[in-house]
């Protein structure tokens, strides 16, 4: 890495490899990169253009290509997770000839290689595209495919909810192709039976093995297990070890010929038994590849221990992150603000509550039913059935489902959420108690059986759907907190707490993946950054959006609280991505209008919003003032979280594009194309000796990211260990900073070297006191020789005043000789 006479983000020569063990964990060698970049592959960005990005990351310091979802796809998907084909790589993305060709360019740069893949369902959109799928509808039970999916035979055909509104109508525009091998509706194609074509189109389609109904009979009456609410995507039995072996075959063969660093399963929760598909891909892909779970914890949760994983995709490590840059002193004003704009005071546990027994009753209620089916069928749960109401033991089924404290149980282990769930539902329905008693009591003596699997996989759905895709729509009181992983009613994270999951992670699973945007948050990393500072300042906050919703309100009070903070913390930002986020966010919501109940007015209203907005210059001009006000310590934020992003435990993912200040809102924004050249050049004039103003260019930012994921890569021995730094004096509370791979921390005989991260949290109540004053940041080991490689200046003594170390940035990164 620097020295006192480089430039601060100059490269150092490659190691022999990035991708490598802990060196003094003495756990078992894994291929564990020093960081890694995300990039979301489409036909828009494919291994070409993957390739010839290499350059940049490699100059950029990260230690591995974080690789969205490579396998054959739905036509134009821009994220893979819809893979129609597990057998082949996409060809929208580049082929079999292309994938070798990033393989080998990331092999001869000494880059790793971690690899998603999607074990729990499959794209099913276009039933041509997918053979498995295509086989199933035209054989129903005897398609030698048919295994592969959960579907209940035993209800009848497969119901595709495809048809318009009026399911009468829609079917007499059913045609049958010339060639009379295929049921059409529009531009649909669906297969007809071998023997089954001969008369009209309606007669046809009654000898099939699927029924076409209308869209919105999906919800309560799919007869297939889906990927949450989407119809489009069809669960696979993947805990069939015949399916797991067709569905992983390609996956293998590129493991095998070690091409493959790590994996990163998509959505553990929704399979059978995660543990036992764990321990099989374990076996699988070896001890020796890095394997991760997208598993999201609930506040204080820890991945099951049987779990032979190195950890989750960060959203814990974000919750912790982000949360100790807001302030919670904000949080007593904006409480009650929220309740006076909105009308109404909720809890958000009252408010997640109510949301996910909406979605057990609406767009899940399928799987509701389902459930409820096979508890019937259960002699104890019938039996303390006898006497009760004919919709008895589906509301206990759902109100079970809506108990978890967690995603799910994964029996026997997490019995206590379980043991909550029960609890909870009680308390919501004392009447429908003796159920509930025998539901849990039949999960537990059947820990593996059908009716336990299905409320364990369904919990994590109601979850899902019911927090993260409406809760976290309406309880709007501060939506810097409403993210995958986050905990909206603990408004913010100290220090102390800060600290300590650092050190937790650290001492039990420094391979984790840590993150702060990825293409599932809400908002990217940035936007909350700036939204953080409104937790310093909640009066003038206040001011300005009593102001602004009166002259511009939208139909739904708690959309207006949403609207404009997102409004002001991507700003600026054009109509046409304002409105489509508003749109998509006043859906899920569902409290004026949904995706399944869609409110004309009210789309109409909320769609026009931004462009009446952003017309109106008065208007325009008091946001601008206001966004001027709050960018500066937005700005200070962003890389305060990312140097403690970059610099602690865990592995930290760059999402592509956020090494500058990037201001995108939920999916599909995040995931518009990055001006890499833009990046590129910045990283070259940096590496020119430029030290940037930190400016709405992304320069500063990309210093941060460089600098700390160079050291990373080229310095692993500074990251091994943690330890709290406290400051000292008047402003401490506003200093974040923690050693790592210092000599204290590696015990008798280690190098006397180290390295040390510090940031500044809640700059604006910094600024109101006047700045820092003599507060001091003693360093470890009593050490003198410290030097800070962001800004290639010599540290002044062993306890530095925090003014004169922070006079340049926010942020600081200190390295002693090596």
């Amino acid at each position: 890495m620097t020295s006192s006479s480089e430039s601060p983000v100059s490269e150092s020569p490659v190691s022999e490899s990035p991708v490598s063990e802990s060196p003094v964990s003495g756990r078992p060698a894994r291929h564990v990169p020093s960081s890694t970049y995300r990039l979301q592959f489409s036909a828009q960005q494919t291994f070409a253009h993957g390739v010839a990005l290499l350059d940049y990351l490699d100059a950029l310091g990260v230690g591995a290509l974080y690789a969205s979802p490579l396998l054959e796809s739905g036509a134009g998907s821009n994220h893979g997770y819809d893979v129609v084909d597990p057998t082949r790589v996409s060809a929208e993305r580049g082929g079999e000839l292309g994938r070798k060709d990033l393989v080998a360019a990331l092999r001869e740069r000494g880059l790793g290689l971690l690899l998603d893949i999607v074990p729990n369902h499959v794209g099913v959109d276009v039933p041509l595209a997918n053979p498995w799928w295509w086989d199933v509808l035209t054989h129903g039970r005897s398609s030698r495919h048919a295994a592969k999916f959960d579907v209940d035979w035993d209800a009848g055909p497969v119901l595709l909810p495809v048809l318009g509104e009026d399911e009468n109508e829609a079917l007499d525009a059913l045609v049958v192709s010339p060639d009379r091998t295929e049921l059409r509706y529009h531009e649909h194609a669906f297969p007809v039976a071998p023997g089954t074509a001969d008369g009209t189109a309606r007669e046809v389609h009654e000898r099939q093995h699927y029924r076409l109904v209308s869209w919105k009979r999906g919800a309560a009456e799919l007869t297939y297990r889906r990927f949450f609410d989407v119809s489009t995507l069809a669960a696979v039995r993947v805990e069939d070890p015949d399916v797991f072996e067709a569905t992983h075959a390609e996956v293998l063969r590129w493991v095998a010929a070690g091409e493959v660093d790590g994996i990163r399963v998509d959505h553990p929760d929704g399979l059978s038994h995660p543990g036992e598909y764990l321990q099989r891909l374990r076996a699988a892909i070896g001890p020796d590849r890095w394997l991760l779970v997208e598993k999201i914890l609930g506040v204080g949760e820890e991945l099951p221990a049987s779990w032979p994983v190195d950890g989750t995709t960060g959203y814990e490590a974000l919750r912790h992150i982000g949360g100790v840059f807001v302030d919670p002193a904000g949080a007593g004003l904006l409480t009650q603000f929220t309740a006076e704009h909105v009308g109404s005071k909720e809890s958000a546990h009252s408010g997640e509550h109510r949301a996910r027994r909406e979605v057990a009753s609406t767009i899940l209620a399928a799987e509701v039913r389902r459930i409820a089916g096979v508890a019937a069928a259960v002699p104890a749960v019938a039996a303390a059935l006898d006497g009760a109401p004919e919709d008895a033991l589906g509301d206990a089924v759902a109100e079970l489902l809506c108990g978890f404290p967690v995603y799910r149980s994964y029996l026997p282990e997490g019995r206590e959420a379980l043991d909550t769930a029960l609890t909870v539902a009680r308390t919501h329905r004392p009447d429908l108690a003796p159920v509930l008693l025998a539901l849990h009591a039949a999960m537990l003596a059947d820990p593996h059986g059908e009716l336990t699997t299905r409320v364990q996989q369904t919990s994590g759905m109601i979850m899902a759907k019911g927090v993260e895709d409406t809760a976290f729509y309406r309880w709007n009181r501060f939506v810097a907190l409403n993210e995958v992983g986050g905990a909206p009613d603990r408004f913010g994270v100290s220090p102390a707490e800060f600290h300590a999951a650092a050190a937790a992670r650290e001492a039990s699973s420094p391979a984790t993946m840590t993150t702060l945007s990825t293409h599932d948050t809400k908002r990217s990393e940035d936007v909350r950054a700036r939204l953080a500072v409104l937790s310093e300042m909640p009066a003038e906050w206040i001011d300005v959006v009593r102001r602004w919703s009166a002259r511009r309100p939208l139909p739904d009070r708690s959309l207006d609280l949403l609207a404009w903070q997102c409004l002001v913390g991507a700003w600026p930002i054009p109509a046409d991505r304002m409105a489509a986020y508003l749109t998509k966010a006043s859906k899920e919501a569902k409290l004026v209008t949904s995706h399944v109940e869609a409110v004309a007015e009210v789309d109409e209203a909320v769609a026009a919003w931004a462009g009446e907005v952003l017309s109106d210059p008065d208007l325009v001009a008091e946001i601008e003032a206001f966004v001027a006000r709050i960018e500066g310590p937005g700005r200070s934020n962003s890389l305060g979280q990312k140097l403690l992003q970059l610099a602690g435990p865990g592995v930290p993912d760059i999402y592509q594009g956020t090494e500058f200040f990037e201001y995108s809102l939920v999916d599909p924004d995040n995931r518009r194309p990055v001006d890499f050249a833009a990046r590129r050049a910045t990283l070259g004039r940096l590496d020119e000796g430029e030290l940037p103003e930190i400016g709405p260019d992304g320069a500063a930012k990309l210093l941060v990211t460089a600098t700390a994921a160079r050291l990373r890569r080229y310095r692993p021995e500074l990251f091994a260990g943690y330890r709290a730094l406290p400051a000292s004096g008047p402003a401490a509370e506003h200093a974040v900073a923690f050693a790592r791979g210092t000599a204290s921390l590696l015990g008798p005989g280690a190098q006397a070297s180290g390295m040390v991260a510090v940031a500044t949290r809640l700059p604006v109540g910094l600024a109101a006191r006047g700045g820092w004053g003599d507060t001091v940041l003693p360093l470890p080991d009593g050490a003198d020789d410290w030097h800070d490689i962001l800004t290639d200046t010599p540290v002044d003594g062993a306890a530095p005043r925090l003014g004169d170390l922070l006079l340049r940035y926010p942020v600081a990164l200190l390295v002693r000789p090596a």
